[in-house]
């Protein structure tokens, strides 16, 4: 008769819990910050658009590391017109705003120096500013 020895041989599984704890240890080293009130993140790559709904977003500033955790949506970028107009609006309203602040800046200052007459030094025109 004859006679053979089976043996086992334990596998194991990685599971994504493995690796999630992983991540998740390495992003507490780094140091990441959750960033809470995302509803929308837009990552735009080549002609496509990656879209994120009510992610969980997460950064280090220092170690320039961003986590965008949710499930994602690829769209075309021609179809996001909504979006680009939206883009438009922004870039028009961000130079809206830096034109005024720089009309009130210019405005603001021009208060502070003195007006000087032919003849007249900064210093003489400064002493009857503090006299009067």
């Amino acid at each position: 008769m004859l006679q053979c020895k089976i043996q086992k041989k334990k596998v194991v599984h990685k599971t994504t819990t493995t690796d999630d704890k992983r991540l998740q240890s390495t992003l507490k080293r780094i140091g990441v910050n959750a960033i809470p009130s995302i509803e929308e993140v837009n990552i735009f790559k080549d002609d496509v658009v990656i879209r994120f709904l009510n992610p969980k977003v997460q950064a280090s500033v220092g170690a320039n590391t961003w986590v965008v955790n949710g499930s994602p949506q690829t769209k075309r970028a021609d179809n996001l017109d909504n979006l680009r107009k939206l883009a438009e609006q922004f870039q028009k309203q961000a130079a809206s705003e830096c034109e005024g602040v720089a009309a009130a800046t210019a405005q603001e200052d021009d208060d502070e120096v003195p007006e000087l007459v032919a003849g007249e030094t900064f210093e003489a025109a400064a002493e009857k500013g503090q006299k009067s």
